[in-house]
């Protein structure tokens, strides 16, 4: 016979572990007081905005990207429309930025593990781990840090903030990034996820254009049928 007192414990014991799996094994931006004109420029920054489609080099490189990356991440995001919706916003957020996609991808790798409602265990939020502050010091009370892009608007817009803040020097801004400044881990851990697991080099390249098809002043004429 079943021991009454068990049952509750087991579901206590079960609650209890799909919590933790919710949990982000991740660390949390740390508050700094901004100047003003740098809280300005970042209240603009992550205004929220729709993304447009992504702009590639080429519709070629494009094609060649999503479908690459599409195809490391059907494990993680098994559904395809939300699949490709999610890199589109990678893409065009990274870029926005002035950041490597594949970075971002990595970022969201250690963060998250591309889990859109992860929450850390100090509170960071969504697939990029965003500390809820910054909705009060860069945006505003409304905005939801578990949507696709709000999520990675203030996300790059962090990172590119704490590249700034550092000079360009990516080891540090990732160490603000996670809470962990000057410690190894994180960013190795980031570095390593982006060159394993996400770097990417374009295979597709356009046909060179002949000198006999320039056109005037360097144009190249639009192709006939």
């Amino acid at each position: 016979m079943t021991n009454p007192l068990r049952l509750p414990l087991r579901l206590l014991l079960t609650l209890v572990l799909a919590g933790a799996m919710n949990l982000a094994l991740a660390g949390a931006q740390k508050y700094e007081p901004l100047a003003a004109s740098v809280q300005a420029a970042l209240h603009a920054a992550v205004a929220d905005q729709a993304a447009p489609e992504p702009i590639f080099p080429s519709i070629g490189e494009k094609i060649e990207w999503l479908t690459t990356m599409s195809a490391r991440l059907e494990k993680r995001i098994p559904d395809r429309r939300e699949r490709i919706e999610f890199l589109k916003t990678v893409y065009y957020e990274a870029q926005r930025a002035g950041l490597d996609p594949q970075l971002v991808l990595g970022i969201i790798q250690i963060e998250s593990g591309f889990r859109k409602y992860a929450v850390s265990t100090a509170g960071a939020r969504g697939y990029m781990q965003v500390m809820p502050f910054w909705l009060k010091l860069i945006g505003s009370p409304d905005q939801n840090l578990f949507h696709l892009r709000t999520n990675l608007r203030f996300g790059c817009t962090i990172l590119r903030h704490y590249l700034d803040i550092e000079n360009g020097d990516l080891y540090r801004a990732l160490g603000r990034y996670n809470g962990s400044l000057g410690k190894p881990e994180y960013p190795n851990l980031v570095r390593s996820a982006w060159q394993n697991k996400w770097a990417w080099t374009p295979l597709y390249a356009p046909p060179p254009v002949a000198s006999s098809d320039v056109g005037i002043a360097g144009q190249t004429p639009s192709r006939r049928n």
